[in-house]
């Protein structure tokens, strides 16, 4: 289940990345945010997942 998690995060990280920068070049400041805030999403996820882990062991 966790390596699931951690997955599903970087997923979102690299989609949050890939609109943010889509966003940016073509100056759509909409998708710029919606970029941005899907890789703090997955970041928050990514974060929770390691804080499980810490307290696993």
């Amino acid at each position: 289940m966790a390596r699931e998690q951690k997955a599903k995060a970087k997923k979102e990280q690299l989609k949050g990345k890939a609109k943010e920068i889509a966003g940016r070049a073509t100056g759509d400041l909409p998708m710029e945010s919606e970029g941005r805030a899907e890789k703090a999403k997955g970041d928050a996820r990514q974060a929770k997942e390691k804080a499980k882990d810490i307290f696993k062991h």
